[in-house]
């Protein structure tokens, strides 16, 4: 015997309005703008809705609450081997953070800045959304922008600096220039007066953050900032790699490197050892993000360890809060020390230099 599979056809707005002895525009506010109809009207409208198994693009709750439940979030677009397992916990976070009140995360790409719009302007359209988390924030973003005009709901992890003006938008940051003011500090203590800094170039906002605390730190203490600090054009290993050869190199090469990232950093001390010297003892170097690579490599990773955790949660209450009202927070990070670059938090003038605390494990398990 052989068996057909029968395809049906799609129930129309045009049916659900017959059935429920509605307009269609009285269906549409039903599952768009519920609060409009009469709740007579309303149960009936959804009566017919169920009869018919008709599914809009929007889940069941938004019958009755106008939302789709669901918070788009884009993955930001990396390099091919690069993986940023803090931005992962971070997605890993506030999908939880989002499910405890009964939402949800909508992953999609799109492409950075302008270009990437109507991806955005698409999910709005389609109602597939009902609001969206930003990351990976550039200088003058225009995602946030073009969401602050068009009055849809939003939240960045990270801020866009404008020119001039406010934030468009709330927003939620880790202080990233504080945290690399604290590291020159603790350096500095450990006696190196020639820091460098490999960072990133681009419009990213983090990384010029990041890049702003450690010149910032070194001009006050008199450290040379020209020709120590190296802008990778990738985000790999090797870019780390390459550029912390370039700084080594120099007459004056640094005696300590700061890496805008755990990758680079890896590939900072992977240099220093083709080199015949030793990480942590001839040539100090320190991270960001403290991923599990930073433990596990030999000899520890000194870095820097952002509350993720913290993140998620208020973002999401930023989301939450009375469509009109924005707000911004800037959260601190924790320097977690390790044999890279032993920092001893003993040294450092926190009050100075901003609320970045400094643990060190191996201190912390011994009690000491």
């Amino acid at each position: 015997m052989t068996q057909r599979s029968v395809r049906h056809r799609a129930v129309t707005l045009r049916q659900v309005a017959a059935r429920a002895a509605v307009s269609r525009q009285t269906v549409s506010n039903a599952i768009n703008a519920p609060h409009r109809l009469e709740p007579g009207t309303l149960a009936k409208v959804i009566k017919a809705i169920d009869d018919l198994k008709y599914r809009p693009n929007r889940s069941a709750r938004s019958l009755s609450t106008g939302s789709a439940g669901l918070i788009g979030y884009c993955i930001p677009q990396r390099s091919v081997g690069y993986a940023n397992s803090m931005m992962d916990s971070f997605l890993h976070a506030l999908s939880a953070a989002m499910e405890a009140v009964g939402r949800h995360v909508l992953l999609f790409t799109a492409p950075p800045g302008a270009s990437g719009l109507a991806m955005y302007a698409d999910l709005i359209a389609q109602q597939a959304v009902d609001a969206f988390v930003l990351s990976d924030t550039e200088r003058d973003d225009p995602r946030h922008r073009w969401m602050s005009e068009r009055d849809i709901r939003f939240v960045s992890f990270g801020r866009t600096w404008p020119k001039t003006g406010a934030e468009p938008g709330s927003w939620v940051d880790v202080d990233g220039a504080a945290a690399c003011s604290t590291l020159v500090e603790g350096l500095y203590a450990l006696g190196h007066g020639r820091i460098g800094f490999v960072g990133r170039s681009g419009r990213l906002g983090a990384a010029e953050d990041r890049r702003r605390g450690w010149r910032d730190a070194c001009v006050r203490r008199g450290l040379p900032v020209a020709r120590m600090s190296v802008a990778c054009a990738g985000d790999t290993v090797a870019h780390g790699e390459r550029a912390a050869h370039a700084l080594l190199d120099r007459p004056d090469p640094p005696t300590a490197i700061m890496a805008l990232s755990d990758v680079f950093a890896l590939g900072v001390m992977r240099a220093v050892t083709q080199r015949g010297a030793r990480p942590g003892i001839d040539v100090a170097v320190t991270g960001f993000d403290d991923t599990p690579l930073a433990a596990a490599v030999t000899p520890g990773l000194t870095s820097v360890r952002q509350p993720v955790a913290e993140i998620a949660a208020t973002a999401l209450r930023l989301l939450e809060s009375p469509p009109g009202e924005t707000e911004g927070v800037l959260l601190p990070a924790t320097i977690i020390s390790r044999a890279s670059a032993d920092i001893n938090p003993a040294n450092l003038s926190l009050p100075i230099y901003g609320s970045t605390p400094v643990v060190h494990p191996d201190r912390q398990e011994n009690g000491t």
